[in-house]
């Protein structure tokens, strides 16, 4: 695949499509390869209705969106590092789509967030009205501004803040973060318990006489305090 796309995609990519020549390639040796093509033709479509350039995000977004990925919401509640992290800008989003695996998969999820926020924010609830002034030929940011009201900056600013209502510390905690949180205290009680038996065992093992492979300890010389009665004598 990489001598194929001539280095253009990422080593963890699983697909890549060239809307110019309408053209898809994809590796069909992952469980994921039906979801994959739906993602690659998407954006095969979205080229095709809209031209000019659209931003990196918006285009990964909207194909996310449009080939039913909506387990990539999910990473996002689990991911406990979004509750915590500076929240990326837009224009960020492209260079991290184009990041190591781990954080592709956060910007995916939140490209498909932002692209959900731009079709709430239009009194249809869809993306309709912000596709028919791109293929007039409106440039992306005033067709934003068309469709939403906002400036492409102050829907930054509102999409940032709408990601830290929906996606914090509480719903970390109900998508699974609780069960992270008990497995944690459980692990740390475990070690504070054995390092606290650790002096108790020693104590016990002081005294104990070490005997040869295949010994027994000679009667009356068991443990300090024992009863010297030997295990293997007849009853």
């Amino acid at each position: 695949m990489a001598a194929l796309t001539r280095g253009k995609g990422p080593g963890w990519g699983a697909g890549l499509a060239f809307p110019e020549a309408r053209t898809i390639i994809l590796r069909a040796d992952l469980p994921s390869a039906v979801q994959t093509l739906h993602h690659e033709i998407a954006h095969l479509v979205l080229h095709a209705a809209v031209p000019g350039r659209l931003p990196l995000w918006f285009d990964e977004g909207y194909a996310s969106w449009a080939g039913g990925e909506w387990d990539r919401l999910e990473e996002l509640r689990l991911n406990f590092a979004l509750v915590s992290m500076r929240l990326p800008e837009l224009r960020e989003l492209d260079a991290l789509l184009r990041d190591n695996a781990n954080t592709a998969s956060v910007a995916y999820a939140l490209a498909v967030t932002a692209v959900l926020d731009l079709a709430r924010r239009n009194p249809t609830g869809t993306l309709e009205p912000l596709f028919e002034r791109l293929r007039a030929g409106v440039g992306f940011e005033d067709a934003v501004v068309a469709t939403t009201g906002l400036t492409l900056d102050r829907f930054e600013a509102q999409w940032q803040r709408r990601l830290r209502r929906d996606y914090n510390v509480l719903t970390w905690l109900v998508a699974g973060g609780f069960w992270v949180v008990v497995a944690f205290f459980m692990a740390g009680a475990l070690w504070y318990r054995r390092a606290a038996d650790r002096p108790r065992r020693a104590a016990l093992d002081d005294g104990w006489p070490t005997a040869p492979p295949g010994d027994t300890v000679p009667p009356g010389e068991g443990p300090p305090g024992g009863s010297g009665v030997d295990p293997e004598a007849p009853s």
